[in-house]
């Protein structure tokens, strides 16, 4: 792996975890309760529950990608988004978040360890970079969303503050 390939991977590593540029996903989301996760703000077309579900939908979609295979894609954008606005119970919704942040730690392994200009097979035109730089891109975005949704809500900052390190 060249030296310019390790840099990159390592600031799409920060990127994907959310170092620098804003708190760490993995202490934005785990204290959120049921309760929480499912409420709706006025002003919000979705929940952090939804968020978080569409979040983790187009988070496998890339890996699948940059793992080689060749996900469904869905017939509308709509199919990303749950219609529930909750978890059915605590036990389910610590799942969703574990496997969302399991997604993020297979993103930061694939990061540290492909040749990060190769295309992907099924992917014409990207590259394992531009997707991994999606991934992150996109869970910034939406994390953001589920930052300002705390705020409002009077649940911000998480244990241990709500700035990053």
């Amino acid at each position: 792996m060249s030296e310019t390939n390790q840099l990159f991977g390592q600031a799409l590593v920060k990127s994907l975890v959310g170092e620098r540029g804003h708190i760490r996903i993995a202490r934005a989301l785990p204290d959120i309760s049921v309760e929480l996760a499912s409420r709706k703000h006025e002003h919000m077309p979705y929940s952090i529950y939804q968020l978080v579900k569409h979040m983790h939908y187009w988070q496998q979609f890339m890996l699948e990608h940059l793992e080689g295979r060749k996900p469904q894609l869905p017939a509308n954008v709509m199919e990303s988004w749950p219609e529930d606005t909750g978890p059915q119970d605590e036990a389910a919704w610590e799942a969703d978040i574990q496997a969302f942040l399991d997604g993020v730690d297979r993103a930061v392994t694939i990061a540290e360890t492909v040749q990060l200009d190769d295309s992907l097979p099924y992917f014409p035109g990207e590259t394992k970079a531009g997707l991994l730089r999606n991934i992150a891109s996109h869970n910034s975005y939406h994390l953001g969303e589920i930052v300002l949704l705390r705020r409002f809500y009077g649940a911000w900052p998480p244990p241990g503050g709500g700035f990053p390190a």
